[in-house]
């Protein structure tokens, strides 16, 4: 039997008083760790002082593949980096330093495209991504967010098979005094159905989508993913509107395999990056851009509601680098 769960406010969340700090301090605080290594190394590369030659070029190519910005994206860079210092006539290493900068800025920017919420109304959200990626804390952050927006919601839980996920997402509820459609056990699709006749019946402007976590390797849970968005399509057509995989940024080059796998069986409109505060990884976002440029909607860099923000492209290479 299907659940309806009115949250309530709580005095205790810790999250719901935002940090004075400004997003710039707490995004360079948040990438510290990949700054450290990537940021460090790069920092150690360019003071040395020495040619701009070959050498130099092939000490720069190992730090970034090191720091996960994967092959592919590091010989583009590489080339990138190359050509501009040629044009700018660079021959110091410092002064590659910024042509460096200027490349990867210019990778990330087609990754710098915010949700827009549109005009369909129940707006239809699915949010998909393996376990502990934390896919359900970013339903909350989302949810806060767009009820800041002066937006009103519901949550559907999606995975009906965990009981802590459907609790999880019940707790988040509360904390948002917002709505959870949840079931337990049964068929996730019908939860979801229901969750989006609910919103239409109510007029609200969003529906948040909880789904299983999957590897993506479990082709039949790839393909019952596949089921969840064909009914969400027959309960309201052109629905999901939006399809977001949440990615942890400390699974490195696995993204990247992961954004290829999600976007090929239910076709991705965003990524939101997760974790980002707690990991060296961070330079995954190069390799996503370079081999499978899917829109990274949000990032995350901690664990305050405030935290999560959209991506900002000159801002996160700023971040990494100064």
């Amino acid at each position: 039997m299907l659940g309806f769960l009115k949250g309530s406010p709580r005095d205790d969340d810790k999250g719901e008083a935002p940090e004075k700090r400004s997003w710039m301090s707490r995004l360079r605080d948040g990438l510290s760790a990949t700054r450290a290594k990537l940021g460090g190394q790069l920092t150690q590369l360019f003071s040395a002082g020495g040619t701009v030659d070959d050498a130099f070029y092939e000490e720069l190519e190992t730090i970034l593949v090191s720091c996960d910005v994967g092959v592919a994206a590091t010989q583009h860079l590489i080339a990138e980096t190359r050509s501009r210092s040629r044009q700018a006539r660079a021959q110091e290493p410092a002064q590659v330093r910024d042509q460096l900068k200027a490349a990867l800025r210019d990778l990330l920017a087609p990754l710098e495209k915010p949700l827009v919420i549109g005009t369909e109304r129940p707006f239809v959200i699915v949010m998909a991504g393996v376990n502990g990626a934390g896919k359900t804390t970013s339903i909350g952050k989302l949810a806060h967010r767009f009820q800041a927006d002066g937006q009103s919601l519901l949550l559907a839980a999606g995975d009906t098979f965990r009981a802590a996920a459907r609790e999880q997402l019940a707790e988040w509820g509360a904390r948002n005094n917002v709505t959870v459609v949840a079931q337990e056990g049964g068929d996730p699709g019908a939860v979801i159905f229901d969750a989006i006749q609910s919103a239409q019946a109510k007029r609200l402007d969003i529906v948040l989508a909880d789904t299983a976590g999957r590897l993506p390797t479990q082709l039949h849970l790839m393909e019952e993913l596949r089921k969840v968005k064909r009914v969400i399509g027959k309960a309201l057509p052109g629905a999901p509107h939006e399809v977001l995989l949440v990615l942890d940024a400390n699974t490195g080059q696995n993204a990247v395999a992961q954004v290829k796998a999600f976007d090929d069986a239910i076709g991705l409109t965003g990524l939101i990056l997760t974790k980002l505060d707690g990991t060296a990884k961070g330079g995954v976002v190069a390799a996503i851009a370079r081999e499978r440029p899917v829109p990274v909607r949000f990032i995350g860099i901690g664990e305050s509601l405030e935290d999560l923000r959209p991506f900002d492209a000159g801002a996160f290479v700023d971040a990494l680098f100064d």
